[in-house]
C-alpha cells in the first residue's frame, strides 16, 4: 500500500501552532529552541496539542523572522521541531534545519505521527527533511502504550532514532 504524505507548500512561510522556544530540555538533549508546527491528521487519542491539529489553524510566518528569533536565543545546543506534524510542512521546515545547523551549528530533531519507514516510503520533500535530522521521535502516539518514564517519548511504541544523512545510526 502506498501512501503519499500531505504537505503544505510554501518555500517561505510556515504556519506555526504558538511561539517559538527556547531554553527547553523535555524535547531533545541539551537546551534547545523548539518550533511548534501546526496542521496534523492523525488525531491521536489522548494527544497533548490537540489545538495543533487544524491545518487552517496558528499563523503563518516568514522563514527569515524564525532565522531573526532564533539567532537571538544564546546558549542553545539545538533545535526540535513538533507539533502538530512537521512533515506536513518539509520544505520549509528542511530550509530552517539546514540554515540553524550551517550558521548556528545546532543539531536538529524532530517529532513525527509518521513512522521512519513511512517518510522513506512517501520520499520527496518528506524524506529530504528527514535526511537533514539528527534525530527522529517516530511514531503516532498510543494511549494504551502511554509512558512516562521514556526520554522525550510519549508512549512505548514510539522510537528515539539517531541518524546520519537518512540512515538509522542507533536506536533509543
Amino acid at each position: 500500500m502506498t501512501h503519499k504524505a500531505p504537505t503544505f507548500t510554501s518555500d517561505h512561510l510556515i504556519r506555526l501552532s504558538g511561539p517559538i522556544e527556547h531554553d527547553n530540555i523535555v524535547n531533545g538533549y541539551g537546551l534547545r529552541a523548539v518550533i511548534w508546527t501546526q496542521g496534523c491528521f492523525s488525531h491521536c487519542r489522548g494527544c497533548q496539542n490537540p489545538e495543533t491539529w487544524d491545518p487552517a489553524g496558528g499563523f503563518e510566518v516568514d522563514i527569515e523572522y524564525i532565522k531573526e528569533k532564533l539567532r537571538s536565543f544564546k546558549g542553545q545546543s539545538g533545535l526540535t521541531f513538533c507539533g502538530g506534524e512537521p512533515f506536513l510542512q518539509p520544505k520549509v521546515c528542511k530550509a530552517i534545519a539546514d540554515w540553524a545547523r550551517e550558521e548556528l551549528g545546532w543539531n536538529i530533531w524532530s517529532f513525527s505521527g509518521y513512522t521512519y519507514e513511512q517518510i522513506k516510503e512517501y520520499g520527496g520533500d518528506a524524506w529530504e527533511f528527514l535526511k537533514s535530522l539528527d534525530a527522529l521521535i517516530d511514531g503516532p502516539f498510543i494511549l494504551a502504550e502511554r509512558d512516562l518514564t521514556m526520554k522525550f517519548r510519549g508512549s512505548r511504541n514510539q522510537r528515539l532514532l539517531h541518524l546520519r544523512h537518512g540512515e538509522i545510526t542507533e536506536i533509543e
